[in-house]
Protein backbone atom coordinates (compact mmCIF):
# COMPACT_ATOMS: atom_id res chain seq x y z
CA UNK A 1 0.00 0.00 0.00
CA UNK A 2 0.78 3.62 -0.31
CA UNK A 3 1.69 5.91 2.54
CA UNK A 4 -1.99 7.82 1.62
CA UNK A 5 -3.41 3.82 1.14
CA UNK A 6 -2.28 3.24 4.40
CA UNK A 7 -3.88 6.64 6.27
CA UNK A 8 -7.30 5.47 4.85
CA UNK A 9 -7.27 2.68 5.77
CA UNK A 10 -7.51 4.25 9.34
CA UNK A 11 -10.78 5.07 8.20
CA UNK A 12 -13.97 2.81 9.22
CA UNK A 13 -17.18 2.23 7.79
CA UNK A 14 -19.01 2.06 11.01
CA UNK A 15 -21.70 0.18 9.61
CA UNK A 16 -19.50 -2.73 7.51
CA UNK A 17 -17.53 -2.77 10.43
CA UNK A 18 -13.64 -2.85 8.37
CA UNK A 19 -11.80 0.22 6.57
CA UNK A 20 -12.42 1.46 3.73
CA UNK A 21 -9.71 0.18 1.68
CA UNK A 22 -10.00 -3.52 2.67
CA UNK A 23 -13.90 -2.53 1.70
CA UNK A 24 -12.50 -1.85 -1.48
CA UNK A 25 -14.57 1.63 -1.45
CA UNK A 26 -11.28 4.08 -2.18
CA UNK A 27 -10.73 4.06 -6.17
CA UNK A 28 -7.23 4.72 -7.85
CA UNK A 29 -5.75 7.98 -5.82
CA UNK A 30 -4.40 10.64 -8.59
CA UNK A 31 -1.65 12.86 -6.54
CA UNK A 32 -0.97 16.51 -8.35
CA UNK A 33 1.34 18.15 -6.14
CA UNK A 34 -0.03 18.52 -2.84
CA UNK A 35 -3.51 17.67 -3.84
CA UNK A 36 -4.78 14.39 -3.82
CA UNK A 37 -7.64 13.04 -6.23
CA UNK A 38 -9.85 10.44 -4.53
CA UNK A 39 -12.34 8.40 -6.07
CA UNK A 40 -14.76 7.13 -2.99
CA UNK A 41 -17.40 4.40 -3.98
CA UNK A 42 -20.16 5.54 -1.67
CA UNK A 43 -23.91 5.26 -3.08
CA UNK A 44 -26.03 7.46 -0.72
CA UNK A 45 -26.18 11.33 -1.24
CA UNK A 46 -26.40 13.02 2.24
CA UNK A 47 -26.58 9.84 4.37
CA UNK A 48 -25.42 10.60 7.62
CA UNK A 49 -22.85 7.51 7.98
CA UNK A 50 -21.28 8.33 4.17
CA UNK A 51 -21.51 12.26 5.43
CA UNK A 52 -19.15 11.07 8.81
CA UNK A 53 -17.04 8.57 6.40
CA UNK A 54 -16.15 11.34 3.63
CA UNK A 55 -15.22 13.74 6.65
CA UNK A 56 -13.21 11.35 8.05
CA UNK A 57 -11.33 10.96 4.40
CA UNK A 58 -10.47 14.46 4.53
CA UNK A 59 -9.17 14.62 8.07
CA UNK A 60 -6.69 11.60 7.24
CA UNK A 61 -5.90 13.04 3.79
CA UNK A 62 -4.79 16.62 5.48
CA UNK A 63 -2.80 15.09 8.42
CA UNK A 64 -0.89 13.07 5.79
CA UNK A 65 -0.21 16.28 4.04
CA UNK A 66 -2.43 16.58 1.33
CA UNK A 67 -5.37 18.54 0.30
CA UNK A 68 -8.20 16.18 -0.34
CA UNK A 69 -10.47 16.34 -3.64
CA UNK A 70 -13.06 13.46 -3.88
CA UNK A 71 -15.18 12.17 -5.78
CA UNK A 72 -18.09 9.63 -5.72
CA UNK A 73 -18.01 6.72 -8.00
CA UNK A 74 -21.51 5.32 -8.09
CA UNK A 75 -21.12 1.37 -8.47
CA UNK A 76 -22.56 -0.64 -11.30
CA UNK A 77 -24.47 -3.02 -9.00
CA UNK A 78 -27.53 -1.31 -9.19
CA UNK A 79 -31.09 -3.40 -9.59
CA UNK A 80 -32.13 -4.78 -13.24
CA UNK A 81 -34.37 -2.86 -14.85
CA UNK A 82 -32.84 0.81 -13.30
CA UNK A 83 -34.21 3.66 -13.94
CA UNK A 84 -31.82 6.10 -15.89
CA UNK A 85 -31.40 9.17 -13.19
CA UNK A 86 -31.87 7.27 -9.89
CA UNK A 87 -29.38 5.35 -8.95
CA UNK A 88 -31.66 4.66 -5.55
CA UNK A 89 -35.30 3.35 -5.83
CA UNK A 90 -37.24 2.99 -2.78
CA UNK A 91 -40.47 1.64 -2.73
CA UNK A 92 -42.66 2.37 0.23
CA UNK A 93 -45.46 -0.16 0.68
CA UNK A 94 -48.04 -1.65 2.84
CA UNK A 95 -49.64 -4.68 2.58
CA UNK A 96 -52.57 -3.01 3.40
CA UNK A 97 -54.74 0.39 2.52
CA UNK A 98 -55.13 2.87 5.71
CA UNK A 99 -51.97 2.83 7.33
CA UNK A 100 -50.38 5.62 6.00
CA UNK A 101 -48.29 5.18 3.71
CA UNK A 102 -49.01 7.75 1.37
CA UNK A 103 -48.04 10.11 4.57
CA UNK A 104 -44.92 8.04 5.17
CA UNK A 105 -43.80 8.38 1.53
CA UNK A 106 -44.50 12.51 1.29
CA UNK A 107 -42.50 12.87 4.38
CA UNK A 108 -39.98 11.07 4.20
CA UNK A 109 -39.20 12.53 0.51
CA UNK A 110 -39.62 15.64 1.63
CA UNK A 111 -37.22 15.36 4.88
CA UNK A 112 -34.66 13.32 2.29
CA UNK A 113 -34.62 16.32 0.27
CA UNK A 114 -34.46 18.81 3.25
CA UNK A 115 -31.16 17.48 3.78
CA UNK A 116 -30.02 18.38 0.07
CA UNK A 117 -30.86 15.47 -1.76
CA UNK A 118 -32.81 15.49 -4.77
CA UNK A 119 -35.53 13.62 -4.84
CA UNK A 120 -38.01 12.37 -7.26
CA UNK A 121 -41.51 10.65 -5.62
CA UNK A 122 -43.75 8.86 -7.82
CA UNK A 123 -47.50 8.23 -6.74
CA UNK A 124 -48.22 5.01 -8.24
CA UNK A 125 -51.47 4.59 -5.32
CA UNK A 126 -53.50 4.22 -8.76
CA UNK A 127 -56.55 3.77 -7.04
CA UNK A 128 -56.24 6.51 -4.02
CA UNK A 129 -53.97 9.39 -5.14
CA UNK A 130 -53.81 11.77 -2.90
CA UNK A 131 -50.21 13.21 -2.82
CA UNK A 132 -50.96 15.99 -4.95
CA UNK A 133 -53.18 16.86 -2.02
CA UNK A 134 -50.66 16.28 0.82
CA UNK A 135 -47.90 18.30 -1.02
CA UNK A 136 -50.30 21.17 -1.85
CA UNK A 137 -50.43 21.15 -6.10
CA UNK A 138 -53.49 18.98 -6.07
CA UNK A 139 -54.88 21.31 -8.95
CA UNK A 140 -52.34 21.29 -10.73
CA UNK A 141 -51.03 18.78 -13.29
CA UNK A 142 -47.22 17.74 -14.89
CA UNK A 143 -46.68 19.94 -17.76
CA UNK A 144 -45.90 18.13 -21.68
CA UNK A 145 -42.54 19.57 -22.90
CA UNK A 146 -43.15 17.89 -26.05
CA UNK A 147 -45.49 14.99 -27.04
CA UNK A 148 -43.46 12.56 -25.59
CA UNK A 149 -41.77 14.18 -22.34
CA UNK A 150 -44.30 15.36 -19.24
CA UNK A 151 -42.10 18.18 -16.65
CA UNK A 152 -42.78 16.75 -13.32
CA UNK A 153 -44.71 19.06 -10.38
CA UNK A 154 -42.42 20.41 -8.00
CA UNK A 155 -43.36 20.89 -4.15
CA UNK A 156 -40.91 21.06 -1.07
CA UNK A 157 -37.81 20.25 -3.00
CA UNK A 158 -39.45 17.15 -4.87
CA UNK A 159 -39.94 16.75 -8.12
CA UNK A 160 -43.54 14.72 -8.15
CA UNK A 161 -45.60 13.15 -10.62
CA UNK A 162 -48.66 11.15 -9.57
CA UNK A 163 -51.96 9.11 -11.34
CA UNK A 164 -54.08 12.05 -9.45
CA UNK A 165 -53.21 14.86 -11.96
CA UNK A 166 -54.59 12.95 -14.71
CA UNK A 167 -57.89 12.15 -13.42
CA UNK A 168 -60.71 14.53 -11.44
CA UNK A 169 -60.58 14.90 -7.49
CA UNK A 170 -63.78 12.90 -7.38
CA UNK A 171 -63.43 10.65 -10.29
CA UNK A 172 -63.09 7.14 -9.35
CA UNK A 173 -60.34 5.26 -11.52
CA UNK A 174 -62.51 2.40 -13.28
CA UNK A 175 -59.62 0.86 -15.53
CA UNK A 176 -58.74 -3.10 -15.50
CA UNK A 177 -55.17 -4.31 -14.45
CA UNK A 178 -53.66 -3.90 -18.06
CA UNK A 179 -54.75 -0.54 -18.22
CA UNK A 180 -53.17 0.32 -14.72
CA UNK A 181 -49.92 -1.16 -16.00
CA UNK A 182 -50.09 0.64 -18.99
CA UNK A 183 -50.73 3.99 -17.89
CA UNK A 184 -48.10 4.05 -14.75
CA UNK A 185 -44.71 2.68 -17.44
CA UNK A 186 -45.87 5.38 -19.68
CA UNK A 187 -45.94 8.17 -16.67
CA UNK A 188 -43.29 7.16 -15.00
CA UNK A 189 -40.92 6.44 -18.55
CA UNK A 190 -42.50 9.89 -19.93
CA UNK A 191 -41.41 12.16 -17.55
CA UNK A 192 -38.37 14.11 -17.18
CA UNK A 193 -37.08 13.42 -13.48
CA UNK A 194 -33.21 14.70 -14.45
CA UNK A 195 -30.31 13.23 -12.45
CA UNK A 196 -31.93 11.91 -8.77
CA UNK A 197 -30.03 11.00 -5.83
CA UNK A 198 -33.25 9.10 -4.32
CA UNK A 199 -36.43 8.53 -6.49
CA UNK A 200 -39.54 7.28 -3.90
CA UNK A 201 -41.98 5.11 -5.19
CA UNK A 202 -45.51 5.48 -3.03
CA UNK A 203 -46.91 1.85 -3.99
CA UNK A 204 -50.43 0.54 -4.14
CA UNK A 205 -51.71 -1.41 -1.28
CA UNK A 206 -51.11 -4.58 -1.84
CA UNK A 207 -49.49 -7.52 -3.21
CA UNK A 208 -50.57 -7.97 -7.05
CA UNK A 209 -49.89 -7.31 -10.49
CA UNK A 210 -49.54 -3.59 -10.01
CA UNK A 211 -46.62 -4.12 -7.67
CA UNK A 212 -44.63 -6.47 -9.11
CA UNK A 213 -45.14 -4.70 -12.60
CA UNK A 214 -43.32 -1.54 -10.78
CA UNK A 215 -40.75 -4.01 -9.31
CA UNK A 216 -39.83 -4.81 -12.65
CA UNK A 217 -39.96 -1.26 -14.39
CA UNK A 218 -38.17 0.63 -12.05
CA UNK A 219 -35.64 -1.41 -10.83
CA UNK A 220 -36.01 -0.70 -6.89
CA UNK A 221 -32.79 -0.93 -4.94
CA UNK A 222 -34.79 -1.26 -1.74
CA UNK A 223 -38.21 -0.90 0.71
CA UNK A 224 -39.93 -0.18 3.13
CA UNK A 225 -42.49 -1.96 4.85
CA UNK A 226 -44.97 0.52 6.08
CA UNK A 227 -47.52 -0.99 9.20
CA UNK A 228 -49.46 -0.27 12.51
CA UNK A 229 -48.97 -1.96 15.81
CA UNK A 230 -51.95 -4.13 15.73
CA UNK A 231 -52.17 -7.48 14.62
CA UNK A 232 -54.07 -7.38 11.72
CA UNK A 233 -51.86 -4.56 10.34
CA UNK A 234 -48.92 -6.90 10.80
CA UNK A 235 -50.81 -9.85 9.12
CA UNK A 236 -50.72 -7.74 5.81
CA UNK A 237 -47.50 -6.52 5.92
CA UNK A 238 -45.61 -9.41 6.63
CA UNK A 239 -47.31 -10.40 3.05
CA UNK A 240 -45.72 -7.33 1.51
CA UNK A 241 -42.19 -8.02 3.22
CA UNK A 242 -42.20 -11.65 1.71
CA UNK A 243 -43.54 -10.32 -1.74
CA UNK A 244 -40.00 -8.26 -1.81
CA UNK A 245 -37.80 -11.20 -0.83
CA UNK A 246 -39.23 -13.34 -3.46
CA UNK A 247 -38.31 -10.81 -5.90
CA UNK A 248 -34.64 -10.26 -4.36
CA UNK A 249 -35.83 -6.72 -3.33
CA UNK A 250 -33.74 -5.98 -0.34
CA UNK A 251 -36.14 -4.77 2.94
CA UNK A 252 -34.64 -1.58 4.11
CA UNK A 253 -36.50 -1.90 7.09
CA UNK A 254 -40.01 -1.55 8.96
CA UNK A 255 -41.65 2.26 9.62
CA UNK A 256 -44.53 1.51 12.16
CA UNK A 257 -46.80 4.25 11.62
CA UNK A 258 -49.59 5.67 14.29
CA UNK A 259 -47.08 3.76 17.09
CA UNK A 260 -48.97 5.95 19.66
CA UNK A 261 -50.33 9.13 20.96
CA UNK A 262 -48.55 11.18 24.14
CA UNK A 263 -51.81 14.14 25.54
CA UNK A 264 -51.04 17.15 25.44
CA UNK A 265 -52.79 17.76 28.70
CA UNK A 266 -51.20 15.47 31.09
CA UNK A 267 -48.31 14.32 29.12
CA UNK A 268 -49.64 10.12 29.61
CA UNK A 269 -48.77 8.13 26.39
CA UNK A 270 -51.77 6.29 25.12
CA UNK A 271 -51.40 2.93 22.47
CA UNK A 272 -53.85 3.18 20.78
CA UNK A 273 -53.71 0.85 18.12
CA UNK A 274 -51.89 -1.97 20.37
CA UNK A 275 -48.22 -1.87 21.14
CA UNK A 276 -45.19 -3.15 19.41
CA UNK A 277 -46.14 -4.38 15.81
CA UNK A 278 -43.13 -2.83 14.12
CA UNK A 279 -40.42 -4.30 16.66
CA UNK A 280 -42.47 -7.89 16.23
CA UNK A 281 -42.19 -7.86 12.33
CA UNK A 282 -38.91 -6.18 12.58
CA UNK A 283 -37.69 -9.75 14.63
CA UNK A 284 -39.54 -11.97 12.53
CA UNK A 285 -37.92 -11.00 9.16
CA UNK A 286 -34.50 -9.22 10.66
CA UNK A 287 -34.71 -6.19 9.28
CA UNK A 288 -34.42 -2.68 11.02
CA UNK A 289 -37.35 -1.14 12.93
CA UNK A 290 -36.05 2.63 11.51
CA UNK A 291 -38.78 4.34 12.76
CA UNK A 292 -41.74 4.40 15.67
CA UNK A 293 -43.96 7.63 13.62
CA UNK A 294 -46.59 8.94 16.55
CA UNK A 295 -50.05 9.33 16.10
CA UNK A 296 -50.77 12.92 16.01
CA UNK A 297 -53.42 15.53 14.59
CA UNK A 298 -50.91 17.99 13.21
CA UNK A 299 -49.63 15.01 10.84
CA UNK A 300 -52.98 14.73 9.08
CA UNK A 301 -53.73 18.68 9.23
CA UNK A 302 -50.21 19.28 7.76
CA UNK A 303 -51.70 16.78 4.90
CA UNK A 304 -55.09 18.25 4.41
CA UNK A 305 -53.10 21.85 3.74
CA UNK A 306 -50.29 20.52 1.61
CA UNK A 307 -47.46 21.19 4.44
CA UNK A 308 -45.94 17.82 5.40
CA UNK A 309 -45.54 17.70 8.61
CA UNK A 310 -41.45 16.87 9.04
CA UNK A 311 -40.85 20.44 8.22
CA UNK A 312 -42.71 21.73 11.32
CA UNK A 313 -39.71 22.98 13.49
CA UNK A 314 -38.65 20.46 16.10
CA UNK A 315 -42.19 18.95 17.13
CA UNK A 316 -42.12 14.68 17.65
CA UNK A 317 -43.82 13.93 14.93
CA UNK A 318 -40.81 15.92 12.35
CA UNK A 319 -38.31 14.47 14.51
CA UNK A 320 -39.37 10.95 14.19
CA UNK A 321 -39.59 11.42 9.85
CA UNK A 322 -36.18 13.41 10.17
CA UNK A 323 -34.89 10.19 11.97
CA UNK A 324 -36.64 7.72 9.55
CA UNK A 325 -35.02 9.82 6.73
CA UNK A 326 -31.73 9.46 8.37
CA UNK A 327 -31.97 5.94 8.56
CA UNK A 328 -33.02 5.26 5.38
CA UNK A 329 -30.12 7.04 3.62
CA UNK A 330 -27.87 4.63 5.57
CA UNK A 331 -29.67 1.72 5.01
CA UNK A 332 -29.57 2.68 0.75
CA UNK A 333 -25.79 3.42 1.43
CA UNK A 334 -25.31 0.52 3.53
CA UNK A 335 -26.73 -1.49 0.78
CA UNK A 336 -24.39 0.10 -1.63
CA UNK A 337 -21.39 -0.41 0.19
CA UNK A 338 -21.93 -4.09 0.59
CA UNK A 339 -23.03 -4.71 -2.67
CA UNK A 340 -19.71 -3.13 -3.97
CA UNK A 341 -17.30 -5.13 -1.49
CA UNK A 342 -18.76 -7.96 -2.75
CA UNK A 343 -18.30 -7.71 -5.95
CA UNK A 344 -14.98 -6.69 -5.40
CA UNK A 345 -14.06 -9.70 -3.48
CA UNK A 346 -15.74 -11.98 -6.54
CA UNK A 347 -13.36 -10.58 -9.18
CA UNK A 348 -10.47 -10.74 -7.46
CA UNK A 349 -10.19 -6.79 -6.65
CA UNK A 350 -9.74 -6.73 -3.08
CA UNK A 351 -6.65 -5.89 -1.63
Amino acid sequence: MSTLQNALARVKDPVLDDDIVSLNLVGDIELDGDTAHIPLALGAPHSPVETQITEDVRAVVREAGYEPVLSIEINDTTPAGQMDGAPNVIAVSSGKGGVGKSTVSVNLATAMAERGANVGLFDADVYGPNIPRMLGVRHESGRAEDDETIIPVESHGLKLMSIGFLVGDDDPVIWRGAMVNKVLTELLHDTKWGDLDYFVVDLPPGTGDVQLTLLQQIGVLGALAVTTPQDISLDNARKSVRMFEKHDTSVLGVVENMSGFVCDECGTHHDVFATGGGGRLSDEFDHPLLAEIPLDPAIQQGCEVGRPIVSDGDSEPARAFRKLAERTMDQVGRERRRSHATSAVEIGQHP
